[in-house]
């Protein structure tokens, strides 16, 4: 009787020791396969594409408007110049103009569009950091940035605007869209070729 009642614990000590180790592994699956679940976001995605393009530069064609006199006739140029983990800098040179550059932040699934404006001395421009945020991941080869309160507030016409840009292998193309009136701007990069490595533009140092 003694020895039953031993074999009864000890298997019941091992059915809970069992059961135990599989909620374990069920609980570092479900962990395991959340983490490639964030990992694999569009918005991620999205970063990874223009992660793979750091240290290039390309040339670009003004798609629209076809008769901008601040950036028709002038050569178009971006470099993807820095890429952190979760920040990228893209420099934007229209002519002998150095003063933009794009900066694409990546936090929590979302990404933030600001537009770094420099005087050639490297100050900032009166007018600089205006963008926006995703409201989601987005897809991972356009994403859409609509203006925040700091653009409203510097910038109170561009409180409408809405910028996307789309990637893939042949073309980078940056889109602006003030909605309720004629503003919009298309300029495309060609992603096929690359040009030599620019200067650095104004503020920065090589």
């Amino acid at each position: 009787m003694k020895k039953s009642v031993l074999l009864c614990i000890g298997v019941c000590f091992l059915l809970s020791c069992n059961e135990t180790i599989k909620e374990t592994k069920d609980v570092i699956e479900e962990e395991t396969t959340n983490k490639e679940i964030v990992e694999a976001t569009e918005a991620n995605a999205f970063r990874d594409s223009l992660q793979a393009l750091c240290g290039k530069a390309f040339e670009g064609t003004l798609v629209l408007p076809e008769n901008d006199p601040d950036f028709g006739g002038k050569q178009l140029v971006m470099h993807v110049r820095s890429c952190e983990d979760n920040v990228i800098r893209i420099p934007f040179f229209v002519g002998d103009d150095k003063s933009r550059t794009w900066v694409l932040t990546f936090e929590n699934d979302r990404i933030e569009l600001k537009h770094d404006h420099r005087h050639e001395d490297g100050t900032e421009d009166d007018i600089t950091m205006y963008g926006g945020i995703t409201t989601n991941s987005g897809q991972a080869n356009i994403q859409t940035f609509s203006a925040d309160q700091h653009t409203k507030e510097i910038l109170p016409a561009a409180s409408t605007n809405i910028w996307w840009i789309t990637v893939d292998d042949k073309q980078f193309i940056y889109n602006l869209r003030r909605l309720g009136t004629d503003r919009v701007f298309t300029v495309a990069f060609d992603l096929t070729k690359t040009i030599a490595t620019p200067e650095a533009p104004w503020g920065w140092e090589d």
